[in-house]
């Protein structure tokens, strides 16, 4: 363990006797800024980010909204509920395409002081200035029916970040039933680079690449 012990920085002198590095054995955090989860909402995973999160449980009923317009919009109206569960979908790698980041609804919330009052969950993204329980990266994605798209409104959703669980409470008999009727989404894109690329890239748990892996690889041009 090393200690700050005389350092200054500008003139201005720093708290002092302080770890500064932790050993691996007595950690400020057991599982660090993000937490992987899974269950039957998300069979290849998710991550939530808990650094900052009061509590890293919650239980509530399912909105659900098709892209991030209409989330942000039912949001900025306040056409949702403390308890609610907000379900962005088909904005993954194949959905978006390209798994955009979804910053501005959950902005949104944070700046109507229902941050700690409801949970966001996605198949498209986020990143470190995200606030409050917003789960990203779900997949399968719902572009490739995975059951993030067999959600509806008021379904309930556990997220337990302390278990690394989320798991929609709906019987298997039902969603085998919505399995059924669901029809594939047609894509935002029907040419150009876009489309290209929903048409190759593969599933945010291998890191939503446009390649199979180099074991795929007839030839190496590098070996050229």
């Amino acid at each position: 363990m090393i200690h700050f012990n005389s350092i200054k920085v500008s003139n201005v002198p720093l708290k002092t006797g302080f770890p500064l590095i932790f050993s691996t054995k007595n950690p400020i955090s057991k599982t660090g800024g993000v937490v992987g989860l899974q269950g039957n909402l998300a069979p290849d995973g998710a991550i939530v980010k808990v650094a900052g999160l009061k509590s890293q449980k919650f239980v509530g009923k399912a909105r659900c909204f098709d892209c991030e317009e209409s989330a942000f919009d039912a949001v900025s109206n306040k056409k949702y509920e403390a308890g609610d569960v907000i379900v962005i979908r088909y904005e993954g790698p194949k959905g978006g395409p390209g798994m955009r980041e979804m910053l501005a609804t959950t902005a949104a919330i944070y700046g109507q002081g229902m941050g700690e009052k409801v949970a966001l969950i996605t198949d498209g993204r986020f990143s470190g200035a995200t606030r409050g329980l917003c789960v990203g990266h779900i997949s399968p994605e719902a572009m490739s029916l995975g059951p993030i798209a067999l959600i509806e409104n008021g379904d309930q959703i556990l997220i337990d970040a302390n278990e690394g669980i989320i798991t929609l409470n709906v019987d298997e008999k039902t969603l085998k039933t919505r399995q059924k009727s669901i029809q594939k989404r047609k894509n935002n894109f029907g040419s150009g680079a876009l489309w290209k690329f929903s048409q190759t890239v593969g599933s945010a748990r291998f890191g939503a690449v446009t390649h199979p892996g180099a074991k795929k690889e007839i030839k190496n041009y590098s070996d050229i």
